[in-house]
């Protein structure tokens, strides 16, 4: 009887350990396995940061993604129709964590994936899809290396080489400034690409740049803030992540740093009207889509996001649409176009359609260049933070090309 119940036991210890164990990467799927309608299911992986630097942004890009999924929830391929499923993974804004988190997707059998926001957890999970033979689309990773030397990974933003160089033109010839204090994370590939290519811009005008950097996990800006403003800078440029973002606006509030600050796409979100609202703080971003291009899609985002509370806390809290967002509508439908081009749901067909597949989306139109199949795209809108409102005020695009 006591070796039985020690038999017993030791099941019992087998079972809660197992249970306990931690899986490798946050999976959530937004459909059964069994769709009640009977129709057979092609999977889209969702690889987005839910946690982590860029859990904000990675939470808005998603909901762009499952709006136009709940839009239009079906794919007719070749004469079938396709329940589209969602599967999402929470690659924790970490680079570390970017092959199991890819893994997860690519063990989940889907045939595309979309994501992620970050560059460096794009760069960081290449391979992993690369080896599977699965296609991915970067929605909003900007930074070159995320596309170049591959066939697999494609990309329906603009590049940080255009990005800076859009940044660089607007401080010295808009702002009329000569010197620009930069700061960026170190390892970061965004912040620190995004950087290296406002420099080589801003620098090629006539215009002089101090460069600093902040190691990983650094929460006190005050020491970059003061030597921002005994560098002789006029402009303070940092292209970082959301939450270093807001930090550095409660600073430049207390430190009084006195000097406009310039950041990239991951500035524009809610979370940085929220933060800059009543301070005292210049804010200026470049981004992909601006509020009020495309009303029917605003309107349905809105309405769709408000309908759900945990839709409206991913986003920021209020329905605010995000460029992000838009982008991730895109992404979606762009890679149903390549689905049907394709007709097929084998990843191999459609890796090979997404070279010359075209979809018109919210953010304008999307097409593909044939070396590393990057969008084919020359404007960037600019937006500045309205601090008395927590609006975003959309200032006149740029058009270079």
């Amino acid at each position: 009887m006591k070796k039985l119940v020690a038999i017993l036991l030791a099941l019992v210890l087998v079972v809660s350990v197992a249970a306990c164990a931690a899986p490798a990467a946050t999976t959530d799927t937004t459909a059964a396995e069994q769709p009640a309608s009977g129709n057979p299911v092609v999977k889209i992986g969702i690889y987005e940061p839910a946690s982590g630097d860029n859990g904000a942004g990675g939470k808005q890009e998603t909901l762009g993604i499952e709006y136009a999924n709940s839009v239009s929830p079906t794919v007719e391929i070749n004469g079938t129709t396709y329940d589209v499923q969602l599967v999402k993974v929470d690659n924790e804004s970490s680079n570390d964590k970017a092959a199991s988190a890819a893994s997860t997707l690519v063990s989940a059998g889907v045939a595309v994936v979309l994501g992620s926001y970050g560059s460096g957890v794009s760069i960081a999970a290449s391979p992993t899809f690369e080896a599977a033979g699965i296609p991915a689309i970067g929605i909003t990773c900007t930074n070159p290396q995320v596309t170049e030397g591959n066939k697999h990974y494609f990309r329906i933003c603009f590049l940080d080489p255009f990005q800076g160089t859009v940044l660089a033109n607007y401080a010295f010839s808009t702002l009329g400034v000569k010197t620009a204090y930069c700061l960026s994370k170190l390892g970061d590939d965004y912040s620190g690409g995004l950087v290296n290519y406002f420099v080589k811009a801003f620098e090629a005008l006539g215009g002089t740049c101090v460069q600093d950097t902040f190691p990983d996990g650094n929460s006190d800006f005050t020491s970059y803030i003061n030597n921002a403003k005994n560098s002789g800078a006029q402009v303070f440029f940092s292209p970082v992540s959301t939450e270093a973002a807001q930090l550095i606006i409660d600073q430049a509030e207390s430190q009084a740093l006195g000097m406009p600050i310039l950041a990239g796409d991951t500035w524009d979100s809610n979370v940085i009207l929220q933060a800059a609202k009543g301070k005292s703080v210049d804010v200026t971003v470049t981004t992909f889509y601006p509020e009020g291009a495309n009303a029917e899609f605003d309107a349905g985002f809105k309405a769709w996001v408000n309908a759900d509370a945990t839709q409206l806390a991913n986003n920021g809290g209020d329905d605010t649409v995000a460029a992000v967002t838009a982008m991730g509508y895109d992404a979606y439908f762009f890679a149903l176009e390549a689905m049907k081009k394709a007709a097929s749901v084998d990843p191999a067909a459609i890796m090979t359609a997404l070279w010359s597949t075209t979809y018109e989306g919210v953010s304008g139109p999307i097409a593909l260049d044939q070396v590393n199949g990057d969008a084919i795209r020359n404007t960037a809108y600019v937006k500045h933070a309205n601090t008395e409102t927590g609006a975003w005020d959309a200032l006149p695009p740029v058009t270079i090309g």
